[in-house]
């Protein structure tokens, strides 16, 4: 199977990496020549939670060649429409593309490609760009895990490879519910990593602040709620039922989940939200898609989203430099 990862930044670096380094063969596709030059001459450096340095093919967008079976697709999703089209000549008849973006990118790219050769991937591990052909793991090896799936939660041959494939990483669920899957990780999204660009802080330090926890929570909840409201069955994350631990509706259950917060993202308390490094580097971020399609549900279901508006306006408000990422952004909850 003739593989790239398109849009190979930090998680597609690391993914790569790990790739290469257990025998597979895997071509890492970035725009930006200066991280593609670091790569070709001194292979993909990987810090943090663990320290390798593994040869890699890469290439920039220009320099591609041959057609592939596989697409592994890491780009912004303002974005993919433009770009699948633009890669059509680059795959093979049956070419299968499968989307490691967060919030719900299925419908975007099944728009190009078509449902059946379209797959969804959560990504349940964290990864910082330091400078070009370095990254940092945020996340505890033993932590990392994929849940791959369809969108009609189908299994067939296709899939399982895909899974094996993945699976020269890190271990792969094969998801039948999938959409419930991609709610699980649209609610982390949308709470810590909303708070982690709202206030500049890593997972675990928005989730230790006691004023930005209390957002964190707020966040979650409403993607539970919205989530409920539209029928969506939310699964569990690595074999922890979140719904169940960190629902509530009365005082009491409102304090255990308070209190359960920091610990649930124990082992992801380094990750720097994608969206906050976007806006380090003054760049776009994926506001709109995640924390956005929250509140998108939540219109259309009629249940308030007051926490996600306001993550959404404050991030935009970054991006137009009228504010800066910092902890007092939490005071704008308070209304």
């Amino acid at each position: 199977m003739r593989a790239c990862i398109y849009g190979a930044g930090s998680l597609g670096t690391v993914l790569g990496a790990y790739i290469s380094k257990n025998g597979g063969q895997v071509d890492l596709i970035n725009r930006n020549k200066a991280h593609v030059e670091a790569l070709k001459q001194n292979g993909a450096k990987i810090v943090g939670t663990v320290e390798m340095t593994v040869p890699v093919t890469a290439v920039t967008p220009d320099e591609m060649q041959g057609k592939y079976d596989l697409i592994i697709l890491l780009t912004k999703q303002l974005y993919n429409v433009e770009v699948l089209q633009g890669l059509v000549e680059f795959m093979n008849d049956d070419c299968i593309v499968c989307t490691l973006q967060n919030g719900l990118p299925e419908l975007s790219v099944s728009e190009v490609v078509g449902e059946d050769r379209t797959m969804g991937c959560t990504v349940a591990w964290g990864a910082t760009m330091l400078e070009p052909g370095v990254v940092e793991l945020t996340s505890e090896p033993d932590s990392m895990s994929f849940g791959l799936g369809r969108m009609n939660g189908q299994k067939d041959d296709k899939l399982y490879e895909v899974k094996a494939f993945l699976e020269q990483m890190c271990p792969v669920e094969i998801e039948e519910n999938f959409m419930g899957v991609r709610w699980s990780k649209l609610l982390i999204n949308a709470a810590f990593s909303g708070m982690s660009a709202v206030t500049g802080k890593t997972f675990g330090e928005a989730a230790q602040d006691k004023d930005s926890r209390v957002c964190v929570q707020m966040l979650i909840k409403e993607c539970i709620d919205v989530a409920a409201a539209a029928g969506i069955k939310i699964e569990p994350v690595q074999g922890k039922d979140i719904v169940k631990l960190l629902d509530f509706k009365g005082g009491l259950k409102k304090k255990i989940s308070y209190f359960i917060i920091p610990l649930a993202i124990k082992k992801h308390a380094l990750l720097k939200a994608s969206m906050l490094q976007d806006l380090e580097k003054g760049k776009k971020t994926e506001v709109d898609f995640i924390n956005g399609i929250v509140c998108q549900y939540g219109k259309k279901f009629n249940v308030p989203t007051p926490y996600n508006d306001e993550v959404v306006a404050i991030i935009h408000g970054v991006e137009d430099g009228k504010l800066t990422c910092c902890m007092e952004n939490v005071h704008y909850f308070r209304g």
